[in-house]
C-alpha cells in the first residue's frame, strides 16, 4: 500500500455533517437502520418495535399512534341519514340527482359506514339504484 502525506489523508476523509435544524430526520447513511441493507424490515429494531416481527404495532415509544387514521366523511358532519333528515319517505329510482350521491366515482354503491344512511334507506337506495341501472339511468361500473 502506499504511504499518502497527512494533508492528502486528511482530504480523503469524509467531513463531519453540520448539524441539523430541529424537526428534521438525522443523517443515516444507506444500508443502515430498518433491517440493513437488505429487504426485512424491524429486524435490528429490537424488541416491541412495532411493525410487523416486534411487539404492538402502530404505536411509538411514547404509546402514542404513530400514523394516525384519517377517515373521511363523505356527508360534512356527523353520522346522520340525509335522507330521514330531508323526510324521504320513498327512494324513487328516476331521481338520479339523490342517487348519484350514494355511488362512488367506480360506479360501486357506497355502504352504510360511507354514506350514512340508516339501515331502511340503505336498502331503498341500493334497489333504486339497480333499477335505475336496469334502464340505463345510471352506469353499471364507470370507466
Amino acid at each position: 500500500m502506499v504511504d499518502l502525506p497527512e494533508d492528502v489523508r486528511e482530504m480523503a476523509k469524509t467531513p463531519e455533517r453540520a448539524p441539523r435544524p430541529t424537526g428534521e430526520r438525522p443523517f443515516r447513511p444507506r444500508g443502515e437502520g430498518y433491517g440493513g441493507p437488505s429487504r426485512g424490515g424491524d429486524r435490528d429494531r429490537g424488541p416491541g418495535a412495532g411493525g410487523r416481527r416486534g411487539g404492538p404495532g402502530g404505536f411509538d415509544a411514547a404509546g402514542g399512534r404513530r400514523h394516525p387514521r384519517r377517515r373521511r366523511r363523505l356527508f360534512g358532519g356527523g353520522k346522520v341519514c340525509q335522507l330521514c333528515v330531508r323526510k324521504i319517505k320513498h327512494v324513487d329510482y328516476k331521481d338520479v340527482e339523490l342517487l348519484r350521491f350514494f355511488i362512488a366515482p367506480t360506479g360501486k354503491i357506497l355502504p352504510r359506514r360511507l354514506s350514512g344512511a340508516c339501515s331502511r334507506h340503505q336498502r331503498a337506495v341500493t334497489s333504486a339504484i339497480k333499477r335505475a341501472r336496469i334502464i340505463a339511468l345510471l352506469p353499471y361500473r364507470a370507466i
